[in-house]
């Protein structure tokens, strides 16, 4: 039988649900966007995710969300 040292980690396969990405900002974009989502209480991460939506559903219609 062997026991988990410490430091050791049960491996379990998952499915990624998302995946991370590293962007960089003119710095007067990052600071307007930093406002906005100050103002609506959510993160950089989330008024960026939603453009990126946004962007995708305008330009490409079949592939928004809704459908």
């Amino acid at each position: 039988m062997h026991r988990k040292g410490k430091g050791e980690k049960k491996q379990m396969k998952t499915i990624a649900k998302s995946s991370r990405a590293s962007i960089s900002f003119p710095v007067e974009l990052y600071h307007t966007l930093e406002h906005l989502a100050k103002e609506k209480k959510v993160s950089v991460a989330w008024i960026v995710r939603e453009a990126a939506e946004k962007y995708i559903a305008d330009r490409y219609p079949l592939f928004s969300k809704s459908n």
